[in-house]
């Protein structure tokens, strides 16, 4: 790299305005079609795009094509073994968070990975069970059918056991989740997820591990608490655990405490040693053979009182038809699990995509988790979307495509059908340690909390405004919650931004803020300022404020008062109180007099000073006889600059019409510099020049105008200012020249040629 301090560049080029530029650089013209042509193109079909579209549908077409045997089948196989026992362990351990049975988790790791194989474009995530969704998920089960007193009034109950009617609405809930993003996916609605910012989400998510490692204390503690939803939920199960807190099973107690430490301890040797691991050690499955067979040895389901996983059918169970009497009770529920489900998985799959080189499409995604959802629904599965530590499991262990997965759903197959029945004496504790094992990089996402204070407050504010709305308000809510505050930041920046005025680098065309420099000068008599954002109906107001505090006065204030000093002096000379002199007006009373109640009619006010009556050429700078006040105006032009403004609305188009013309009116020169060549043809379309505003107004750059505005104001000599006395010069008597003449000094640091062309 050179170093910066040798290198230099000059052009010369002419000193562009808008007008100039175009007028020497002709525009291509780009002919837009209309509303009707796109609709006719997207629905006219041909060989190629029914081919891109089948491949677009189908992804599995695009990379089954180039799959790689020699090169990717063993790798595959491997990572779907150790995929799948993964799969089947959090299967069984994340059906609990649904309060449900256990191996209906298991078809959350069979029936969507199917589907998701034929649709979806990640080649690495494992699709199925997720804490987070199961949780929430579960807050409706218990909501709809409480573990104590009735179940809600839903006709389709009748005859049902309790446990049948939670499978109902867990079953039921699964489907509209897959509706939801299956309809968002045909509506092409994938950058909705966008809206759910990093930040948003890990507050999300750390909160769901609060809540998941607060409703597995019933497992690991073994005691029996009913299950809670609804805001302050949290608090309701921690005053039923801590009321039975006598009741402890020790047993299960020690088995989830020997649990955790063995796992935790496992895991932290594979994340330090990685990089010399083929395959990280399988500890979860391990420790689950090793749980099984103590309990099965012992017997702690009779001898010792142990929940444990019990019987397991070595068959699937028939489909069932979703619960429309579910959907109306649900369907606010199920709206945000199937975006946190989609943006959980999405997040992930990108992550992969960008190690391996490969596009993944948000919309086809969202397709393919709804039609996995919808299928698995109707085989009474879990919600699916993907868990990070499965998927990394998939992809360290050498998977190269959902292969990978569709074996693991052939070990999730065998498990049901075949070997099942070898977990039933599995301690439920143990899958509560489990689960609150796996949470620890949920937990841990709480150590962000001090950078974004430092870095960035909005955003930290954001993350713990979700949090403990999520904690304490549900999960539900607490999402509400959490859009609210992203959105409220992101107003907050647009409507409120970091304005500021701007000079000029002593030697060079670059202007920077003024505080934020030291060998920087603001040329006298004109202010540069700059709005970094949009402009629009909620900043426009804002805009106008901060332009006015920059330039020290109101425009509309000055003009005012000009306006009731010329009338002032057109009656005075009237009435023969002041009088022209050879120097100037002579006021012959030296007491001021009070306006009329018709002087004060602002709308005469605010329209621009006539002195079509008055003899003399007033300079508003020096001092007005009859002790006549009117505020200084220190300034003659003013830069605007649009560099970083993207789009103007039509509040704010009108609200920077009546800015400009309030300094117009007041003979400061008003320049646009930087502006976005579309928002010029908006503006045009939208009638906002006139005989006051011109498009002569608008410059390539600030140095642009800047030029123009020294050719304009050169600076004054030294005789200029010591003679500059203001005083009222008189002129012919029948002259109707009016306007105002303001003199200013001003200090440019260029070279200019007699032509309008400029050298940096």
């Amino acid at each position: 790299m050179l170093r910066p301090s040798t290198q230099r560049y000059s052009v010369t080029r002419p000193l562009y305005s808008e007008d100039a530029f175009e007028d020497e650089h002709a525009k291509v013209y780009r002919k837009h079609k209309r509303f009707l042509q796109h609709v006719i193109q997207y629905f006219t079909c041909t060989s190629e795009r029914a081919k891109n579209t089948a491949i677009s549908l189908l992804p599995v077409i695009g990379w089954m094509r180039t799959y790689s045997i020699k090169d990717w089948l063993l790798n595959d196989i491997l990572s779907g073994v150790s995929t799948g026992l993964v799969a089947v362990l959090q299967g069984l351990a994340f059906s609990l968070l649904a309060s449900i049975s256990t191996w209906y988790g298991l078809y959350a790791a069979f029936f969507p990975v199917i589907m998701y194989f034929f649709l979806g474009t990640s080649r690495h995530i494992s699709v199925g069970s997720f804490p987070v969704l199961s949780l929430m998920v579960g807050s409706v089960v218990t909501r709809l059918v409480p573990d104590e007193g009735p179940p809600a009034n839903i006709t389709d109950f009748e005859g049902l056991t309790k446990e049948e009617q939670r499978i109902l609405v867990s079953a039921s809930i699964t489907f509209l989740v897959g509706l939801f993003q299956l309809g968002m996916g045909l509506l092409q609605v994938g950058f909705i997820v966008m809206y759910l910012s990093d930040t948003l989400i890990s507050g999300f998510t750390t909160a769901a591990a609060v809540h998941i490692l607060i409703s597995q204390l019933k497992f690991v503690l073994g005691l029996t608490v009913p299950g809670f939803s609804g805001p302050l939920a949290l608090i309701y199960t921690l005053e039923s655990v801590f009321t039975q807190i006598t009741s402890t099973n020790i047993h299960d107690l020690v088995t989830s405490i020997v649990v955790m430490v063995m796992v935790l301890g496992v895991k932290e040797i594979n994340d330090r040693f990685k990089s010399k691991l083929k395959v990280p050690i399988p500890i979860e499955i391990i420790m689950t053979v090793i749980a099984c067979g103590v309990s099965y040895a012992f017997n702690f389901s009779e001898n010792h009182g142990v929940d444990v996983v019990g019987k397991i059918p070595n068959t699937f169970e028939s489909p069932i038809a979703p619960s429309l009497q579910v959907f109306q009770m649900a369907a606010v529920d199920a709206f945000p699990i199937a975006i946190v489900g989609f943006a959980v998985a999405f997040a992930v799959a990108k992550v992969y995509s960008v190690k391996h080189d490969y596009v993944i499409d948000g919309n086809q995604e969202l397709i393919a988790f709804g039609a996995s959802n919808i299928f698995g629904g109707a085989f009474k599965s879990l919600a699916a979307s993907t868990a990070l530590s499965r998927s990394a499991v998939q992809e360290s262990t050498g998977g190269k495509t959902q292969v990978a997965g569709l074996l693991s759903a052939i070990i999730v197959l065998v498990v049901i059908l075949g070997i099942g029945f070898l977990l039933e004496p599995l301690p439920k504790s143990v899958l509560g340690a489990v689960v609150i094992v796996n949470l620890k990089g949920m937990l841990m996402q709480v150590v962000t909390v001090p950078y974004l204070w430092k870095k960035d407050r909005p955003d930290c504010i954001v993350w713990v405004g979700t949090c403990l709305a999520a904690i304490f308000l549900g999960l539900d809510l607490g999402l509400a919650v959490g859009l609210g505050l992203e959105l409220l930041t992101v107003v907050f920046r647009a409507q409120f931004p970091r304005c500021c005025v701007l000079a000029n680098i002593s030697g060079t065309d670059i202007y920077r803020d003024r505080k934020d420099y030291v060998n920087i000068y603001e040329p006298e008599g004109v202010k540069i300022f700059r709005i970094p954002s949009p402009i629009f109906f909620a900043n426009i107001d804002f805009f106008r404020d901060k332009l006015k505090d920059a330039v020290g006065f109101n425009p509309l204030r000055i003009l005012r008062k000009r306006n009731k000093a010329v009338k002032k002096m057109k009656r005075l000379i009237k009435k023969g109180e002041l009088t022209l002199t050879s120097n100037g007006l002579q006021a012959t009373c030296s007491m001021p007099i009070e306006e009329s109640e018709d002087e004060s009619n602002m709308e005469d006010l605010d329209m621009p000073t006539d002195y079509s009556d008055l003899p003399i050429q007033v300079n508003w700078n020096a001092e007005l006889p009859a002790n006549i006040q009117v505020p200084p105006v220190n300034i003659h032009s003013l830069v605007l600059d649009f560099s970083v403004v993207s789009f103007l609305d039509i509040s704010a188009l009108k609200g920077l019409k009546a800015a400009i013309k309030e300094f117009i009116r007041i003979n400061v020169d008003v320049f646009i510099v930087g502006c976005d060549p579309y928002i010029i043809e908006k503006l045009r379309n939208c009638k906002f020049f006139d005989d006051e505003i011109k498009t002569s107004i608008f410059f390539l750059t600030i140095h642009d105008a800047m030029l123009f505005i020294h050719e304009s104001h050169p600076p004054k000599t030294v005789s200029e200012k010591v003679s500059g006395s203001f005083q009222y010069q008189h002129v012919n008597s029948s002259s109707t020249s009016s306007g105002l003449t303001i003199q200013a000094d001003m200090k440019m640091e260029v070279e200019t040629d007699p032509k309008p062309e400029t050298r940096f």
